[in-house]
């Protein structure tokens, strides 16, 4: 995948202290980064330009992580844009859920900041799916 600096990542998080964090840090790697705090917006937000992946929280009050995926990859148009979950959900078997869902991979929080682009790169090229 591309480098930081060409990304367009948008960010669902019901959590103002996950969107901010998430974001400075990936602007900080002049990745291009824009937020929502849920589910519906996300899905109007992508009719209006694809980003280059989405970070999406699985537990969101209105629509969860794994209702919002479900949503997406009904669109053509948006299927195939990777979708990684970040959730504070790190119970054995928690990882093997997330991905039998259907997302391309996920992250852990708390955020480790400073791995944090390393880990999505990696995610994105090797499609490993977990950090």
């Amino acid at each position: 995948m591309s480098s930081p600096s060409e990304w367009h990542v948008l960010i669902v998080d019901d959590e103002p202290d996950n969107l901010g964090v998430l974001k400075l840090v990936l602007e900080f790697n002049n990745a291009r980064a824009s937020t929502t705090t849920s589910g519906t917006e996300c899905l109007r937000l992508l009719q209006e330009e694809l980003p280059t992946f989405l970070l999406v929280d699985i537990q969101m009050p209105e629509m969860t992580g794994y209702e919002l995926l479900s949503k997406i990859r009904e669109h053509d148009e948006w299927r195939r844009v990777p979708i990684i979950a970040v959730t504070a959900h790190a119970m054995e078997g928690d990882a093997e859920q997330i991905m039998r869902a259907g997302f391309d991979g996920y992250i852990s929080k708390p955020i480790d900041v400073l791995t944090l682009v390393e880990d999505l790169q990696t995610i994105l090229d090797t499609d490993t799916g977990s950090v």
